[in-house]
C-alpha cells in the first residue's frame, strides 16, 4: 500500500526538472529535501490521492517547462485500485532540452509593430498624398484608418487574452473564435496578403534604390526593370535571413528601429534649418503660414486623383498592427503583451503621421521647378501670380504646363530633400521597407503553416512541417517567397497598395465580428481580460471595414468577398472534425435553447406534426437497415434519437468511447440523428424510460420503432414477453409505434465481426441477433440523403439502392389518424424514393365499393397527397387457404397452454407463463386471424412488385399474451418479399386539408 501511495504520489507531483535544484519563491534553491517537504501539501486533506487544484491539470501543452499532470479519476478516488492498474507517470523523453526563443512586449509587439507600421507609405508616399488630398483630409484619412485599426487592436487584444495563444496569429484567433468555417477562409486569405505586403515594401525598397542608382547615373535598364530586378535580388536576401531563425531576425529588427529613430530625427531637424537656394527650388521654404493654408485644401490630380484612392494607397501603412500577433507563438506572453504593445504602437505611429503631414505641407510647396534661374532675385522684370511668387521664385510656367517634377505633388522623394542628411534618409527608408519586408515574411509564412496543421484544406499538408527548435516553416517561407516575387514583377506601388488594403480590411472586419460575436453570445468561456472594449464598437469596425473594401476598390472587393464565400462554403460541406470552442458553437447552442423555449410556449398544431422517431436499434452499426429507413424519413425535417439499452450484467464489457464511436458511425453514414443509451434490467424498463425522459421540451419523441423479432418462436420466453410488451407499454404511452420487417433480418452483427478491420459491433444483449441479411449490390443513388459508402464499417442496407418505379402499397386497415399516410408520402419526398408511387388498399363491400373509393379520393385529394391508385378490398372475408391457416396454428401450437392437466388451476398457469396462450384466448381471436391471414394472402398477390408495404399495425387487447401477438404480426407480414413496415398513429390526427 505504502508503494502504492507513492507512485500516485509521483504520478501527480511530477515536473520536468533539468536538476536537482529548484529556485524557490525568494530566489533561494531547494534540494530534494525542500521539494519533498513541498510536495507532501499538494495533497488535499480530503483525500491522500486528492491533489489540490493547480496549473498543469489544465495544461495542454509543455512550453513551460512542466509534464502534463493527470488527476486521480472519481473510481480511483472513491475506490481505489490495486498498483498495476495505475497509470505509468509521464516519462523523460531523453532528448536534450533546448532554450526556445521568445519575445517581451517591447521587442515582439510594439516595436515589430512599428517597423512594419513605418514603412514605404509613410516615407514615399504620404507627403505625396498630403499634396493631394490636403492637410485637412489627409489628417480624415489617418483618423479613419486608426479608428479601424483601433477598434482592430482592442478586438484582437479581447480575443488574444481570452485564453492561451499558440502559433498561427490572426488565422488562430479566428478559427477558434468563429470556427473553422470563417477563421480557414481567412487565414488563407491573411497569409497571402502578408506576402503581398512584403511585396509592396520591397517594391518601396527597390524604388529608393533606383532613384538613388539615377542620380548617380548608374541605371540600369529603366525605371519598371530596375524596380523588379532590385526587389528580385532583396527579397532572395529576405529569404535568407529568415532560414537563419527567429533571433537574426530579431537582432535585424532592432537595427531597423534604430535607424528609423534617427532617420526621423534628421527629418524634423531638417525642417528647421534655413533652406539654401538649392532646397528652395526644389520646394522647400522653411515653416511659411503661406505654404500651411494653400496645402490646407486638396488639389486631386492624375489617374489617381480622388480621396478613397488616396485612402486605399494609405492604408497598408496602417496594417501593421497584428504583426506581434502573427508571431504570438513566439511571445513570452501573449495575453499580457499583444494588447499594450499594439495599442501603444498605433499611439506612436499616429503621432508620426500626423506630425509628418502637417510639417511637410508648412515646409514645401505643391509644384516647384528644381531650376535655380527661376529666383525672382535673377530674374526681377518677371510677373507671377502663383504661391512660389510670394516666396520669391517663379514656378508659373511647370504649374501651367504641369511639368513641374519636384514639390509635394511630384516627388515623391521629398523627406529626403527636406531632412538634415538625405543619407540618413534613405537609410531610413531601407530600414523601414526591408524591415516591413522581413516583418511581413516571417508571418505569412506562420500563419501558413498553422492552417496547414489543422488539415483544413487538402494537399497543403505538406506545408505543415517545422523544422529546428522553433519549429521554423521553411517549406512555407519559400511558398510566400514564391507569391512576394509574383507581385514584386509588378513593379508599381500604387497598384499593389490598394489590393493589400482590401485584403487587410477583410481580415479586420472579420476579427471584428468574431469580438462581436462571442461578446454578445454570452458564453461562459468568453471570459477576456481585457476589458476596455464593447461588443458594438466591434460590430461598428465591422461595417466600416466591410463598407471601406467596397470604396477602395470594388471590383478587388467583388473577388475578395467571392473567394472567401467559396472557402467557406467548402469548409461548411467538408464539415472538419474539429472541436475549437468557437463562439458559433456557443451561438448555435443559445438558438437551440431559445427556440426549444419558444416551442415549449407554442401549442401543437396539426399542421406542423411530424414523427419524430425514439428508434430502438441497440447499436446503430449492427441494425442498418433500420437506421437508413427512420433517417430517410426525419433527416432535416424532424427529430430521430437511436436508442440503446444496455442490461446491468453488460455494461462493464462495452468500450469506454462506445458513445463516441457510434456517433462517429452515424456521422460517416450520413444519418441526422442523436445516440443516448440507458441502463435498465430489461428492454422494456429501458424503453419506458427512454419514452419518458427523451427529448427536450416540444423536442421529444412521439413515435417508437422498433425492428421485427425474427426469433420469436426460438427465443427465450422472457425475451419475447420483454418485446412485446415494449409495444404494449409504447400504446399505454400514446406513443405511435413503427416495427420494420425485412426479409433476411435487420440484425448484421455476423457481417461485422467478420469483416477484416470493420468496426466492432457491442452486441447488445437487450435485443437479440437475428439471421443475417444478405445486402444488395444495386445502383445507388448518389445524391440520396443516406450514405453509399460500403467500407468495412459501412454495411450497405436495401434502403440505400435506388427504388425505382416500384410502388409502395398502403393497406390502410385501421384510422389511425392519418400516419399510416403520412410516412410513405415522406418517404416519397426524397431522392431514392422519388419516383415511387403509392398505392392505398382499403377494406369495403361489394355493394358501396363505388362509393367508398370515390370518398377516399377525395379525402386524399384534400389531404393534397400523390396517390396513384386507390383499391378497395372487398374480399377479405373469404376463407383463407389450408396451408395458410395451417402455417399459423403450427406457429401458436408450442405456445398452447396446458389445459389438460388436473387440478392445476388455468389462471394460475397464466401466471406462471403469461405468455402461453389459453383456448379462450384462440377463441377470441379466431375471427380476426382469419382475416389476417387472408389479408396476407392478398397482399402478397397485389404487391409483388412493391418496393414497400406498409399496414396497419393491430392493437392488441390488454390481455393478449405476447406469443399469440407476435403470432398476429407474423400471420398479417409473413411471405411478403419486400420491406414491410407495420405502423400505427396513436389515434390523434396528424393531417389536415383545413389551412388553420
Amino acid at each position: 500500500m505504502a508503494s502504492y501511495f507513492a507512485r500516485f504520489k509521483n504520478l501527480f507531483t511530477h515536473r520536468g526538472v533539468a536538476n536537482n535544484n529548484i529556485a524557490g519563491p525568494q530566489g533561494v534553491e531547494m534540494g530534494e529535501a525542500d521539494l519533498e517537504k513541498k510536495d507532501k501539501n499538494k495533497m488535499s486533506f480530503y483525500n491522500a490521492l486528492d491533489p489540490v487544484p493547480k496549473l498543469d491539470f489544465y495544461a495542454k501543452d509543455t512550453l513551460t517547462g512542466r509534464m502534463k499532470s493527470i488527476r486521480p479519476s472519481l473510481e480511483v478516488l472513491r475506490k481505489p485500485p490495486e498498483g498495476d492498474d495505475l497509470p505509468p507517470p509521464p516519462e523523460d523523453d531523453g532528448r536534450p532540452k533546448v532554450k526556445l526563443v521568445r519575445f517581451g512586449w517591447v521587442l515582439g509587439v510594439m516595436i515589430r509593430c512599428m517597423l512594419n507600421i513605418w514603412g514605404v507609405i509613410m516615407y514615399l508616399r504620404l507627403p505625396w498624398i498630403t499634396s493631394q488630398a490636403g492637410i485637412i483630409l489627409t489628417y480624415v484619412i489617418i483618423f479613419m484608418s486608426i479608428i479601424v485599426t483601433t477598434i482592430t487592436a482592442t478586438s484582437i487584444s479581447a480575443i488574444s487574452t481570452n485564453g492561451k495563444i499558440y502559433s498561427g496569429g490572426t488565422y488562430f484567433m479566428i478559427s477558434r473564435s468563429l470556427g473553422p468555417e470563417l477563421g480557414a477562409p481567412i487565414g488563407l486569405l491573411f497569409a497571402f496578403a502578408n506576402a503581398l505586403a512584403c511585396a509592396l515594401h520591397t517594391v518601396g525598397f527597390s524604388e529608393t534604390v533606383r532613384d538613388v542608382l539615377k542620380n548617380n547615373h548608374a541605371q540600369m535598364v529603366d525605371d519598371v526593370n530596375d524596380v523588379r530586378i532590385i526587389g528580385a535580388i532583396t527579397v532572395v536576401i529576405l529569404l535568407c535571413i529568415t532560414f537563419a531563425g527567429m533571433s537574426w531576425e530579431a537582432k535585424a529588427q532592432i537595427l531597423f528601429f534604430i535607424a528609423i529613430m534617427l532617420s526621423l530625427i534628421n527629418y524634423f531637424v531638417g525642417t528647421f534649418i534655413p533652406p539654401t537656394k538649392e532646397k528652395q527650388a526644389v520646394g522647400f521654404f522653411g515653416y511659411r503660414s503661406e505654404i500651411f493654408f494653400d496645402n490646407l485644401l486638396p488639389s486631386f490630380r492624375g489617374k489617381d486623383g480622388y480621396f478613397f484612392r488616396m485612402f486605399a494607397i494609405f492604408f497598408p501603412a496602417s496594417t501593421g498592427i497584428l504583426s506581434g500577433v502573427n508571431i504570438c507563438g513566439d511571445l513570452k506572453d501573449p495575453m499580457g503583451g499583444i494588447p499594450k504593445g499594439t495599442l501603444l504602437a498605433i499611439l506612436w505611429t499616429t503621432l508620426s503621421y500626423l506630425i509628418i503631414s502637417v510639417t511637410v505641407a508648412s515646409t514645401v510647396v505643391r509644384d516647384a521647378s528644381g531650376n535655380i534661374n527661376d529666383s525672382l532675385a535673377l530674374n526681377t522684370s518677371k510677373i507671377c501670380h502663383g504661391l512660389g511668387c510670394k516666396l520669391g521664385w517663379d514656378f508659373d510656367r511647370c504649374e501651367q504646363n504641369r511639368t513641374c517634377t519636384y514639390g509635394l505633388a511630384n516627388n515623391f522623394q521629398i523627406l529626403t530633400m527636406v531632412s538634415a542628411s538625405g543619407y540618413l534618409i534613405i537609410i531610413g527608408i531601407f530600414a523601414a521597407t526591408l524591415s516591413s519586408a522581413l516583418g511581413f515574411l516571417v508571418s505569412a509564412p506562420k500563419i501558413f503553416q498553422r492552417l496547414c496543421k489543422d488539415n483544413i484544406y487538402p494537399y497543403i499538408g505538406f506545408f505543415a512541417k517545422g523544422y529546428g527548435k522553433n519549429n521554423e516553416p521553411l517549406r512555407a517561407y519559400v511558398l510566400m517567397f514564391s507569391i512576394a516575387m509574383a507581385f514584386i514583377l509588378i513593379g508599381d506601388l500604387n497598384t499593389i497598395a490598394p489590393l493589400i488594403s482590401n485584403f487587410f480590411l477583410c481580415s479586420y472586419g472579420l476579427i471584428n465580428f468574431s469580438c462581436f460575436h462571442a461578446s454578445v453570445i454570452q458564453s461562459p468561456g468568453w471570459r477576456p481580460l481585457y476589458h476596455w472594449f464593447t461588443p458594438w464598437t466591434s460590430l461598428f469596425g465591422t461595417c466600416l471595414s466591410f463598407l471601406l473594401m467596397f470604396l477602395f476598390t470594388w471590383w478587388a472587393a467583388l473577388v475578395i468577398s467571392s473567394i472567401v464565400l467559396c472557402l467557406i462554403a467548402y469548409v461548411a460541406y467538408t464539415k472538419p472534425k474539429v472541436n475549437w470552442g468557437s463562439s458559433y458553437q456557443a451561438g448555435a447552442y443559445n438558438m437551440a435553447l431559445s427556440f426549444s423555449m419558444f416551442l415549449s410556449g407554442t401549442e401543437d398544431h396539426v399542421k406542423n406534426y411530424r414523427p419524430q422517431c425514439l428508434v430502438l436499434t441497440g447499436p446503430p452499426n449492427v441494425r442498418p437497415a433500420l437506421v437508413d429507413f427512420v433517417g430517410t424519413i426525419t433527416k432535416n425535417i424532424s427529430l430521430m434519437i437511436c436508442g440503446n439499452i444496455i442490461m446491468e450484467d453488460e455494461k462493464p464489457t462495452l468500450p469506454t468511447h462506445s458513445s463516441d464511436m457510434m456517433v462517429d458511425w452515424l456521422n460517416k453514414r450520413k444519418v441526422r440523428a442523436f445516440y443516448t443509451t440507458f441502463t435498465a434490467e430489461s428492454l422494456k424498463e429501458g424503453a419506458h424510460h427512454l419514452m419518458q425522459a427523451s427529448g427536450l421540451g416540444k423536442l421529444k419523441p412521439n413515435t417508437l420503432v422498433l425492428g421485427y423479432k425474427t426469433n420469436w418462436q426460438e427465443c427465450k420466453p422472457e425475451s419475447l414477453e420483454d418485446y412485446v410488451h415494449t409495444i404494449y407499454d409504447a400504446f399505454d404511452s400514446n406513443y405511435a409505434i413503427s416495427v420494420l420487417k425485412i426479409v433476411d433480418g435487420l440484425d448484421v452483427t455476423d457481417i461485422l465481426q467478420s469483416s477484416a478491420g470493420g468496426l466492432p459491433s457491442m452486441v447488445n444483449p437487450a435485443f437479440d441477433a437475428e439471421e443475417v441479411p444478405q445486402t444488395e449490390i444495386d445502383d445507388t443513388d448518389r445524391n440520396s440523403d443516406i450514405s453509399d459508402d460500403v467500407s468495412n464499417e459501412q454495411v450497405r442496407s436495401v434502403f440505400q439502392t435506388k427504388q425505382g418505379r416500384k410502388t409502395i402499397d398502403v393497406y390502410w386497415i385501421s384510422d389511425d389518424g392519418g400516419l399510416t399516410l403520412l410516412v410513405p408520402y415522406l418517404l416519397t419526398r426524397r431522392n431514392r424514393w422519388k419516383k415511387s408511387k403509392i398505392r392505398v388498399f382499403l377494406l369495403g363491400d361489394k355493394e358501396t365499393m363505388e362509393e367508398d373509393c370515390k370518398d377516399m379520393k377525395l379525402l386524399l385529394k384534400k389531404f393534397r397527397l400523390e396517390i396513384k391508385d386507390v383499391i378497395m378490398i372487398t374480399d377479405v372475408d373469404k376463407a383463407p387457404l389450408t396451408k395458410s391457416l395451417q402455417r399459423y396454428e403450427d406457429n401458436i401450437t408450442r405456445f398452447r397452454l396446458n389445459e389438460e392437466q388436473t387440478g392445476v388451476d388455468v389462471q394460475e398457469l397464466k401466471r406462471l407463463s403469461p405468455w402461453k396462450v389459453s383456448k379462450k384466448d384462440l377463441e377470441v381471436i379466431k375471427p380476426k386471424m382469419e382475416r389476417t391471414v387472408r389479408l396476407n394472402e392478398i397482399i402478397k398477390r397485389n404487391s409483388i412488385h412493391a418496393a414497400l408495404v406498409v399496414i396497419s399495425l393491430p392493437v392488441p387487447d390488454i390481455n393478449c399474451p405476447s406469443s399469440l401477438y407476435m403470432a398476429w404480426l407474423d400471420a398479417l407480414s409473413n411471405g411478403i418479399h419486400c420491406p414491410v413496415l407495420l405502423i400505427r398513429g396513436n389515434q390523434e390526427n396528424v393531417m389536415t386539408f383545413y389551412c388553420q
